[in-house]
């Protein structure tokens, strides 16, 4: 098993890595909008999603891997209603269409409206 650690995406706020690679797979922790450049988290569902999406790339990019070797997401919002919206985004970056859980939950860390984590191979 080999931590994932890159500077590109925010670090951990917990006691948990940002990632991990075992065998040849990738599994991100679950990434919230927070600009690792400044620390700052954008407004509203687009910023974040896009926000959120990067730091999922960063992590992907650190072992070699890249959002066309996703196979499956899971997606959390405070809010529902921000589910299109949330697509929207999404959809630029996930073009090969991973296996997807999307679920809204009461909060996330920070107050943030989104988060998402993948598992993809090398």
């Amino acid at each position: 098993m080999n931590v994932i650690s890159t500077e590109k995406a925010p670090g951990a706020i917990g006691p948990y890595s940002q990632g991990f690679e075992v065998n040849g797979f990738v599994f991100t922790s679950g990434q919230i909008p927070v600009d690792p450049a400044n620390g700052e988290v954008p407004e509203g569902i687009a910023a974040q999603a896009e926000q959120s999406c990067k730091n999922v790339g960063a992590i992907l990019e650190a072992v070699g891997s890249g959002y066309d070797k996703v196979f499956k997401t899971t997606c959390f919002l405070a809010d529902m209603g921000d589910f299109a919206a949330f697509n929207e985004v999404y959809a630029k970056y996930f073009t090969s269409k991973p296996a997807r859980s999307c679920v809204a939950v009461k909060t996330l860390p920070k107050g943030v409206l989104c988060e998402i984590e993948a598992i993809a191979v090398k």
